[in-house]
Parts: structure tokens; C-alpha cells; sequence
């Protein structure tokens, strides 16, 4: 199981019923994911795998190519002339949007 892309109605880390949430909670939590959701959502364009890598910094080449299949399988990347979200992975970018000001607010209530 640790090696399967998360995906509702199967188990996944936390939860053996499968619930959509803690599919999507075990994906996102996968080193690198949300970084890479990040930097195609800010990119201009579609990246290439290259231009993403160094987007991302010091990310393995191994891992960004995971993480690539997973997001990909999960529908929430997709490969056409390079890298970019899906509608599913934008909709995914603005519902956390909330949660990246409340992440601010966090910040600066504790200081």
C-alpha cells in the first residue's frame, strides 16, 4: 500500500476505510507533492520536467518522477508539452487557498 497512489475507497494511510478525505490528506502529504502543485500553479505555462526540478530545488530526480505519476494518476497533473494542472488540480489550488491565510493568521498569532 505505501507505494500506491492514494485514491478514495481504498485504504490509505490513516484510514482503512478509504474515505475521499484521507486519500487526498495521504496524498498531499507525500514529500514534495503540495511543492509541486505550488510550482505549477505559479508557472506561466506547462513545465518541463527540468524546468520543474529546479522550480522545485534540491528535489531527486527519482522522487519528482513519483511524485509526477502519482499527481498524474490522481488526475490532478497532466503531461502535454510539459506539466501542468489539471482543472481538478486548479480547483484543488483554490479550495486551499483558505487554508494557506488561515496558515498566515497561524503564523503571526504565534509568532
Amino acid at each position: 500500500m505505501a507505494d500506491e497512489t492514494p485514491r478514495p475507497g481504498r485504504p490509505v494511510r490513516g484510514s482503512t476505510t478509504g474515505r475521499p478525505i484521507m486519500a487526498l490528506f495521504d496524498l498531499l502529504g507525500r514529500r514534495w507533492v503540495l511543492r509541486v502543485i505550488w510550482e505549477l500553479d505559479q508557472a506561466p505555462g506547462p513545465l518541463t520536467f527540468r524546468e520543474l526540478r529546479t522550480a522545485c530545488g534540491d528535489v531527486s530526480s527519482s522522487v519528482l518522477t513519483r511524485r509526477l505519476a502519482e499527481l498524474t494518476e490522481a488526475r490532478l497533473v497532466e503531461h502535454e508539452e510539459g506539466y501542468r494542472l489539471t482543472r481538478a488540480g486548479r480547483a484543488l489550488v483554490e479550495r486551499l487557498a483558505p487554508l494557506t491565510q488561515w496558515a498566515a493568521q497561524w503564523h503571526n498569532d504565534i509568532g
